[in-house]
């Protein structure tokens, strides 16, 4: 079981392998969604206003690792029963390809060459998206468990996509929130408000 970058989000087909820009690996997100998670996770007094800094710092696959099987022991049975799945997501997208028959047999060989060559990437890609995946639950969690009603941070890309992908887990279990940003002294930074009680 690693962590590591894979790439952009491949394009397969009969023609070639192509990138598509904008679609990052999740792995770009997790050093910084662990920023978050550590400056959450401490011990807490009821009524009491917390503020943590996050000061990002790259950390190593093996890090990032040790972080997250702390939260998750089990992490490790989990990835690897999600992983048989995409498995079978990979076999089933093959046997798709060879029943087309909008394609010639040389379109359809080179189609499901392509996507052998590029398995060993999409899996490592949905590796770091579990990882990351579960990274932002374990977040959700800690909020919910000691009712943080606010989380601040310096205005950055990977910050604003992950508070994002918190909101949407958050919605899951029926709570609110907005993010908005804020200029204090010419930083900007960002604020996501938690409606919980």
């Amino acid at each position: 079981m690693k962590v590591e970058y894979a790439g952009t989000k491949p394009i397969i087909d009969e023609r070639g392998i192509f990138f598509k820009n904008g679609k990052e690996d999740k792995f770009v997100y997790l050093t910084f969604a662990i920023d978050i998670l550590n400056s959450i996770n401490h011990p807490y007094e009821d009524k009491k206003i917390y503020s943590n800094q996050i000061n990002h710092k790259n950390l190593s696959s093996n890090e990032v690792l040790t972080i997250l099987l702390k939260f998750h022991p089990n992490l490790e049975k989990t990835m690897n029963k999600e992983i048989s799945s995409y498995l079978i997501h990979l076999d089933n997208e093959e046997k798709e390809v060879e029943n087309r028959t909008s394609l010639s047999e040389i379109e359809k060989y080179v189609y499901i060459s392509n996507l052998k060559l590029m398995r060993n990437y999409k899996i490592q890609r949905a590796k770091n998206k579990i990882f990351y995946f579960h990274c932002i639950q374990t977040i959700v969690e800690i909020i919910i468990e000691h009712k943080i009603k606010k989380l601040e941070m310096p205005f950055n890309e990977k910050f604003w996509h992950i508070l994002q992908t918190i909101e949407g887990e958050l919605s899951k279990h029926r709570i609110g929130s907005s993010l908005n940003v804020t200029n204090e002294n010419d930083h900007l930074k960002l604020n996501l408000t938690i409606n919980i009680y």
